[in-house]
């Protein structure tokens, strides 16, 4: 690649407070002629592309909207003003959409917000797209580690296990305790609180069922054995809690539905 040379007086904030902020004229290497910096937010994102030609430097600025069709006609007028590279920062996982779109279309690179912050001080908005395609353009830039489309897929999966059962883990201990709040002793019966014979019974003590006999009836399997310990488990509810008990029990079985 050809390189090209500029020089700029006292614009990277840095470079000013490094000659106590009086103006001096400093050569910097130009590494990416033709680049684009996103300030990528939840509603929009506002892109500048740096050009760098015959020694001239012509910025490009538009906004776009966020949704799929808009992301796709940002890549389109980037590939339009023939841009090579990329950067925008890790806002949050605003830049997840727009990174997936981009992605094998241009070299992107995905910068920390603390690095911006480091480079600009307090002297400009790090934020500004201007701002992030200037330092990308001389090669100041570093960018973040990003795994391959697979290795992104199987992490969100992973995580999203991961969360699922250990939300479904904090449902089930919340039932239990609302059970043993109404002395209703399923736990100490059913090895599964929210095995199939327990959903079926805690789903008759939410229509409204309170025959003990009944409520112990619903149990299939193996756990059909031990009725007459259910019928005793049921036995003891305490009638003046019941309908506080029900409620909370049916908030959490629906919750725990909705998620498997």
């Amino acid at each position: 690649m050809r390189l090209h040379w500029s020089e700029h007086v006292g614009e990277l904030p840095f470079l000013a407070a490094a000659t106590g902020g009086r103006p001096k004229k400093v050569v910097m290497e130009v590494v990416y002629p033709r680049c684009c910096g996103l300030d990528v937010h939840k509603k929009s994102i506002s892109a500048c592309v740096m050009i760098r030609e015959h020694g001239q430097t012509e910025k490009v600025e538009r906004r776009f909207g966020t949704f799929t069709e808009q992301l796709e006609e940002m890549a389109d007028w980037l590939e339009e003003q023939q841009v090579s590279h990329v950067v925008m920062e890790a806002t949050g996982v605003y830049w997840k959409p727009v990174w997936n779109v981009l992605e094998g279309r241009f070299d992107l690179m995905l910068v920390n917000p603390e690095q911006i912050k480091a480079l600009t001080g307090k002297k400009c908005d790090r934020r500004d797209a201007s701002h992030l395609a200037d330092l990308l353009q001389h090669g100041l830039l570093q960018g973040s580690f990003i795994p391959s489309v697979e290795i992104r897929q199987l992490r969100d999966l992973t995580r999203n296990r991961t969360r699922t059962v250990q939300e479904a883990a904090r449902i089930k201990s919340r039932i239990q305790k609302v059970l043993e709040e109404a002395n209703v002793k399923l736990s100490s019966v059913a090895t599964d609180v929210l095995g199939v014979s327990g959903r079926l019974m805690l789903n008759g003590l939410i229509a409204g069922e309170q025959d003990p006999v009944k409520l112990a009836d619903l149990a299939v399997g193996m756990l059909r054995k031990k009725r007459d310990q259910l019928v005793q488990a049921f036995l003891r509810i305490v009638r003046l809690s019941l309908t506080g008990i029900l409620v909370a029990i049916h908030v959490s079985v629906s919750r725990t539905a909705a998620r498997w």
